[in-house]
């Protein structure tokens, strides 16, 4: 079946109803001019070959989703290999947008060596670059969980394959034990044969914030948005994971405000300090305007 765009009656539906919630979240909830329709997918999309139903708030509170709480109340970052200054995003960059984006305290695990004796690894035929099995570090991950953790990934510039008959993968993850592995490499010109140009950092960076926030956000239980535009998009190639804002629509971040019960004003305000510190100004411009919107400014 062809993906056919919701229309305002079935937004609205998703989003859920608002009268009981505080002023400030529900200005949050209201679209307003900020979000953009999700668009028609192409052939090649995520939507052309994914038939997705959509996650209304509804859908998603009912359904028993993962929420830190208790002693499992700290997001984990465990590097594995290296990360290169010139070749790789910053850790204390990633750090602060996962603390940003999911208002809790973020930890920075020591780095894993990629040790032969603890992972399978192998050589691309097509690539000729090594590649980790992502199972084994599914496994060391669990087997190594702080017992404070709500969640632990894995985030390398190592390629990745799932088993042996797969190219690669750009990730995997257990949402049940709450641990996951997500390769950047592919997200680096280089990796391609390109030569990295002046922006490729900032580039590279951004790559990266998306795709650790999308992944976390599974993790709290969220599916892939069919509502608007959204971070939470699934993505079938890089121009498709390229063009995803970095934000959560109003159907996601309900989902995320109650799992974690944050102050949307709160929220918005650290993401915008996030994008500042890291000179992401056309973002931070985009939080500045939603907040005005927030606050009724």
């Amino acid at each position: 079946m062809a993906f056919r765009m919701p229309d305002h009656r079935e937004i609205a539906q998703a989003i859920g109803d608002t009268k009981g919630l505080s002023l400030f979240l529900r200005r949050a909830l209201t679209p307003g001019d900020d979000f953009e329709p999700i668009p028609a997918p192409h052939p090649g999309d995520w939507l052309s070959v994914h038939q997705e139903p959509g996650q209304g708030f509804q859908e998603f509170a009912g359904s028993n989703p993962r929420r830190p709480g208790g002693r499992k109340n700290r997001i984990y970052l465990a590097p594995l290999g290296e990360f290169a200054e010139d070749a790789g995003p910053r850790l204390d960059m990633l750090r602060d947008c996962a603390a940003a984006y999911f208002m809790m305290d973020v930890f920075v695990l020591p780095r894993a060596e990629v040790n032969t004796n603890r992972f399978t690894t192998r050589i691309n035929p097509v690539t000729r670059n090594r590649q980790v099995l992502s199972l084994d570090v599914l496994v060391y991950l669990r087997q190594n969980m702080p017992k404070d953790a709500f969640c632990v990934l894995a985030v390398t510039m190592e390629d990745l394959y799932p088993e042996e008959d797969w190219n690669f993968v750009f990730g995997q993850a257990s949402l049940k034990t709450g641990v996951g592995v997500f390769s950047f490499a592919r997200y680096d010109p280089a990796f391609y044969g390109y030569t990295r140009g002046r922006d490729c950092e900032r580039l590279l960076s951004m790559r990266s914030c998306k795709v650790l926030v999308h992944e976390i956000s599974h993790m709290f239980s969220l599916a892939h948005c069919t509502f608007f535009h959204c971070l939470m998009n699934g993505s079938n190639h890089l121009a498709e994971s390229d063009a995803r804002p970095i934000h959560l629509c109003p159907v996601c971040l309900r989902k995320l405000q109650y799992s974690v019960g944050f102050n949307v004003v709160e929220y918005y305000q650290k993401i915008f300090h996030f994008h500042r510190t890291y000179d992401f100004d056309r973002e931070a411009q985009w939080v500045n305007r939603r907040l005005e919107h927030i606050m009724g400014t």
